[in-house]
């Protein structure tokens, strides 16, 4: 099989990017989902909050989705649904399995990786304790409730203050349930201010800053779970143990964008974002792949997932057709300065940009009336006030070509001064 673009994954990122690039001229485009339909992630998120930005209207994750998948119905792109990619080679050539096609050997003049993210574990965090049913990552229980029909329990501690966390304790106080505690490690929380609102506190539902569970406890089923205050240093403290009776624990302690075929197309990863190096245009360390979404960083919210996986449809097109410059002769590299956890992207190639371009990062701790500081070889290029910045926010900023024209040793860093 050949086709000019292939995109891996058809959940809000792939479905932009197949969108963009269809609209871009690109000829044959196939998406692949090993799910058994189209949507990804926005199918189990049932509550409002969606489009927004990039509709000017309120929408739930599976309506947003379907105004998506409505439009792919009037293009030719075609679409393989319950389909696992294996493997991707340099080359572009991508193996994949389903139950209809069998085994597949798929060559693509362009590839778009869109395969979204996946939750942290009891196990990547290790907490101590037994090991009894119970427990749960928050987007698997919300997977349950919200499209299986399951209800996962009814007394239950969430550990981490991640915004899938924040919605499921309103989920699961909604449907019944009694939460009792959300527990953050951290001096301060990881979602969205509006969620810790809409969420915890519309529903008297305690937050308990810098505190961590250091223990389950249970049989069969969870029983009880023992929660600490933690130090500085994120140790738990003697002495401070408050225990809670449970039957069900979730867990919100970060996501991890979805790179294992990336690793095996060999595109170089960020250890700090986990996701590909990418440039200006998207495209990875590896000429003709693209990645957009999640798999590249974490979004806060799907409306700019959309709008950067429309960037990269774009230009996979424009590869596609020849149509532009992927020469790292004057590449700029961008440095993270202080409370700068990650930049995306990565590089920027001046020449493929016409007015600016855009660049995302987030910081790395609570802070107010901050300036962000653009530089280059000690010089200042640009800088924007404020008010307020957290780690679990995506923070912005638009760089125009002037400043990149004026960068020094092709390196621009970005810090911020609070």
């Amino acid at each position: 099989m050949k086709y000019d673009l292939v995109v891996v994954g058809g959940g809000p990122a792939g479905l932009a990017a197949a969108l963009k690039a269809y609209e871009t001229g690109a000829g044959n485009i196939l998406i692949l989902e090993r799910d058994q339909e189209l949507g990804g992630i926005l199918n189990q998120c049932i509550h409002n909050g969606f489009g927004l930005h990039y509709f000017k209207e309120e929408l739930t994750g599976p309506e947003y989705a379907h105004k998506f998948i409505e439009m792919l119905k009037d293009t030719r792109v075609e679409v393989k649904l319950d389909t696992m990619v294996l493997d991707i080679t340099q080359e572009r050539v991508i193996h994949a399995i389903n139950s209809k096609d069998g085994y597949m050997t798929i060559q693509a003049g362009a590839i778009v990786l869109a395969m979204g993210c996946r939750e942290r574990t009891r196990g990547a965090i290790a907490i101590p304790g037994d090991r009894p049913a119970g427990v749960f990552t928050a987007g698997t229980a919300q997977r349950y409730i919200n499209m299986e029909g399951y209800m996962v329990g009814k007394r239950v501690v969430i550990l981490g203050s991640g915004d899938i966390g924040l919605i499921m304790a309103r989920r699961m106080t909604l449907e019944g349930a009694k939460v009792l505690a959300c527990v953050e490690l951290m001096p301060y929380s990881n979602g969205l201010n509006r969620n810790i609102v809409q969420c915890l506190e519309d529903y008297g539902i305690p937050l308990y800053l810098s505190h961590t569970i250091t223990k389950i406890e249970g049989k069969t089923r969870v029983e009880k779970v023992v929660v600490s205050k933690v130090d500085e240093n994120r140790r738990p403290i003697p002495g401070t143990e408050i225990t809670f009776d449970c039957d069900t624990v979730l867990l919100s302690v970060g996501l991890i964008p979805e790179n294992e075929v990336s690793k095996t197309a060999q595109v170089a990863l960020d250890r700090r974002t986990s996701g590909p190096i990418v440039f200006e245009n998207m495209q990875t360390s590896v000429p003709g792949i693209f990645a957009c979404g999640n798999v590249v960083h974490v979004h806060d919210l799907v409306d700019f997932v959309t709008q950067e996986s429309q960037k990269a449809g774009e230009n996979a097109a424009l590869y596609v057709k020849g149509q532009y410059s992927d020469s790292e002769e004057n590449c700029i590299a961008l440095q993270n300065g202080e409370h700068v956890t990650y930049t995306v992207p990565q590089k920027i190639r001046p020449e493929n940009v016409a007015k600016f371009t855009e660049v995302f990062f987030r910081v790395n701790a609570v802070m107010h009336d901050a300036e962000i500081k653009v530089c280059s070889g000690g010089e200042e290029l640009l800088s924007f006030k404020r008010e307020h910045m957290a780690p679990g926010e995506m923070e912005k900023i638009v760089v125009p070509k002037k400043a990149l024209d004026a960068a020094k040793g092709r390196e621009i860093t970005v810090l911020v001064k609070a």
